[in-house]
């Protein structure tokens, strides 16, 4: 990933939008008949696992390797740093989501 925080914290937003989109897309596919009962929850579980691989990487892998070469300092600001850019994020979404259904 990257060695910027800011660019972490958006690349998870980015992520969880494709994951949102695409579970839109399978629910319009989805049948509750026959194998369609079966394909949804492991369709399900499946993007639960990767998902947390992926932001499990997105969030740790940089303040990991800051922490393994000795830089406790600088992995635990890079992972706050991180953290807080997605919490703003966040908070900015949802106050801009509220802004419109009001």
């Amino acid at each position: 990933m990257s060695k910027n925080p800011f660019y972490n914290a958006f690349a998870a937003i980015l992520y969880i939008v494709a994951v949102v989109f695409t579970v839109n897309l399978i629910d319009e596919l989805e049948t509750n008949e026959g194998l369609g009962q079966y394909v949804m929850p492991i369709l399900v579980i499946s993007i639960l696992t990767l998902s947390v691989a992926v932001m499990g990487y997105i969030f740790f892998f940089q303040p990991l390797k800051l922490f393994l070469d000795g830089k406790k300092e600088q992995a635990i600001s890079f992972f706050l740093k991180t953290v807080g850019t997605f919490a703003i994020i966040i908070f900015c979404i949802i106050i801009g989501y509220s802004l419109l259904i009001i």
